[in-house]
């Protein structure tokens, strides 16, 4: 991706990919994956923050004999997902009003 991706911006799509169902890393890793290119290294910064702001929870479950951890969204965190789908909402509409409104008078995408 060309564009910088910010602190906020990676919160929003873990906290997202958590609000469907509890998961684990690796799987949240995949999921954003699908949008931008993450790496493991990257997510557990992201998770530490989002636990240490009260957003997530952790828990963990016995998988294949080994433990693996959870995390689960709380009711702050979904709240903190409300404010960053406006925020995202707003941005994108101004965003793509530019895009749209030069591509409409035949000039050349930013």
């Amino acid at each position: 991706m060309v564009f910088p991706v910010s602190a906020a911006l990676l919160d929003s799509l873990v906290l997202s990919v958590v609000s469907r169902e509890d998961t684990y890393g690796y799987k949240i890793t995949q999921e954003i994956r699908e949008a931008m290119e993450m790496s493991e290294s990257t997510l557990y910064p992201v998770l530490r923050r989002l636990l240490k702001g009260g957003f997530l929870e952790s828990y963990d479950r016995e998988y294949m004999g080994r433990n693996r951890r959870y995390y689960k969204i709380t009711d702050a965190g979904r709240e903190q997902l409300n404010s960053y789908q406006a925020e995202w909402d707003l941005y994108k509409t101004k965003i793509d009003k530019l895009l749209i409104f030069n591509n409409e008078n035949g000039s050349e995408n930013i």
